[in-house]
């Protein structure tokens, strides 16, 4: 199996930008598709992000389309999230998640890896 640790939450101002990063360890990351998720205060996790395990292929959430950015690099065993334009509404615990397969899902359920999480805050 394979274990996800994020890292690069932190607070910023409306407008900022941040960038996220999902180490993976463990079994190899490239048979992996990867997706980010998060998580705001008394709502349910949902789905941001997406990438095919070979990086081609990417999708995102309505919501952040054309904010965010997902990538990552099979050599690093590396996945990330840039996100610029932030908005308060992104305020949130975000969380990496992998499951062996070419092709990403933007379902939780589809998921059965995932990290401890970030707290990534935005303010007004």
């Amino acid at each position: 199996q394979v274990q996800l640790v994020e890292s690069g939450g932190g607070l910023v101002q409306t407008g900022g930008s941040l960038r996220l990063s999902c180490a993976a360890s463990g079994r190899t990351f490239s048979s992996y598709a990867t997706g980010w998720f998060r998580q705001a205060p008394g709502k349910e996790r949902e789905f941001v992000a997406g990438i095919a395990r070979g990086g081609a292929i990417t999708y995102y959430a309505d919501s952040v389309k054309g904010r965010f950015t997902i990538s990552r690099d099979n050599a690093k065993n590396t996945m990330y999230l840039q996100m610029n334009m932030l908005k308060p509404d992104d305020t949130a615990v975000y969380y990496c998640a992998a499951r062996l397969g070419t092709v990403y899902a933007t379902s939780v359920n589809d998921y059965p890896y995932w990290g401890q999480g970030t707290q990534v805050t935005v303010s007004s």
